[in-house]
């Protein structure tokens, strides 16, 4: 038997896939979204470094990681129990937690995207749930369900996604440099690592939005003038 590496090391083996899944290259149109950012920086709240790290950070812990990643995490668990009830109830509370117009359309859309890519990659619970309306985080709990990421991992990239989307945004909007882009990211990973904590252990009554500013600067980029993201 050869050596494993990773097991004489002590490390765990970084799932591959969950890279490719995270990479802002995936075909799901990410890049045309700016998660109400655009509509920060329009008002005059996010103007430089320190205060995009704020508002990304802020965000994560207090609207992603107590919605987004706190319902993730029990659809990647359902999934891994095999409990499509669970899964589509979830996926429903997520929905239906969107706080816009364009909120509502972005997870539509990339749901749409990702589910849709998946199928042609032929994951059969893709195929399966065509024609079901998912948001982009149940879409990326089959994916990572497909090629086998535990959930804790799973739950981590799907933050990091976020964050990474932000950072990118970010660096046209306030505008940042790439080097402050870095440094963000860098910052961001104890803040991941605290987020995913946090949405694992909330429990029913704890999940929900705690940024009304997101919320409205969401619904006012709605009517913003100039706007080079969607949302």
């Amino acid at each position: 038997m050869e050596n494993d590496p990773a097991a004489d090391s002590g490390h765990t083996a970084i799932p591959l896939h969950l890279l490719r899944l995270v990479s802002q290259g995936l075909p799901v149109g990410g890049f045309s979204y700016s998660r109400g950012l655009e509509a920060a920086v329009h008002a005059g709240w996010v103007t430089d470094e320190a205060a995009a790290r704020d508002w990304i950070l802020g965000t994560l812990r207090a609207n992603v990681a107590q919605l987004d990643g706190a319902l993730f995490w029990r659809m990647a668990t359902a999934l891994e129990a095999g409990d499509r009830e669970r899964f589509h109830a979830m996926n429903a509370w997520l929905s239906a937690g969107r706080e816009s117009r364009e909120f509502q359309r972005e997870d539509r859309r990339q749901g749409e995207a990702l589910l849709r890519l998946l199928a042609d990659l032929d994951v059969p619970l893709a195929r399966e749930e065509q024609g079901q309306s998912l948001t982009y985080a149940a879409a990326f709990a089959i994916a990572c369900h497909h090629w086998r990421i535990a959930p804790e991992a799973a739950l981590k990239g799907f933050l990091w996604v976020y964050v990474e989307g932000q950072v990118t945004a970010a660096i046209k909007l306030v505008p940042l440099g790439h080097t402050a882009g870095q440094r963000l990211l860098i910052e961001a990973a104890t803040a991941i690592e605290e987020a995913a904590t946090r949405a694992r252990s909330l429990g029913d009554g704890g999940v929900g939005n705690l940024a009304p500013a997101l919320a409205m600067a969401s619904a006012w980029h709605e009517t913003q003038y100039s706007r080079l993201f969607q949302s």
